[in-house]
């Protein structure tokens, strides 16, 4: 499948949204990778990409609708990624509340892994290639404190005030 992409202006600094056209989904692409720029290990437009802004035109309204206050819960289709043990991670963020909080700890709990299976649990959170709409952003430390965020942490920060929650780097 050729992947296409755009990027759009956010209060992150500009978005790069990568996808695959997907039968069904809406907009008729579905979103593989959402990065913000110098995010650690964030995607880079690659050999053979081709730039749709029109393929992504739902996801950018939906994204412009959040940064705006009016939008809290996603309605995305997302390209299929990760080992099964990410996944389900993945599916746990996604059931993370706007305007909530969980720890990793609590994270390991909801996928039913044991509270020592945070680290791994870290790890496949920082390998999400979703930022902002898979909200990664919404874990934090077991002590409350600001912890891990590929896009970095004054990123967390702001999408975090922006749901009216107010936690210190």
């Amino acid at each position: 499948m050729t992947m296409l992409f755009t990027t759009i202006d956010s209060p992150l600094g500009e978005l790069l949204l990568a996808g695959e056209r997907v039968a069904g989904a809406p907009g008729g692409t579905a979103l593989a990778s959402l990065s913000v720029p110098g995010q650690k290990g964030g995607a880079t437009v690659g050999a053979g990409w081709v730039r749709d802004d029109a393929a992504f035109a739902a996801v950018a309204e939906q994204l412009g609708a959040y940064f705006a206050g009016e939008l809290t819960r996603f309605d995305i289709a997302y390209v299929p990624s990760g080992s099964e043990f990410r996944r389900r991670v993945w599916e746990a963020l996604d059931a993370i509340p706007y305007g909530t909080t969980l720890t990793y700890g609590a994270v390991a709990d909801a996928i039913g892994a044991p509270r020592s299976a945070a680290r791994s649990v870290g790890t496949a959170i920082g390998a999400n290639p979703l930022l902002v709409v898979r909200p990664c952003h919404r874990v934090i430390g077991a002590n409350g404190s600001l912890t891990g965020y590929a896009g970095g942490l004054e990123r967390k920060q702001l999408l975090l005030a922006l749901e009216g929650m107010t936690l210190g780097v």
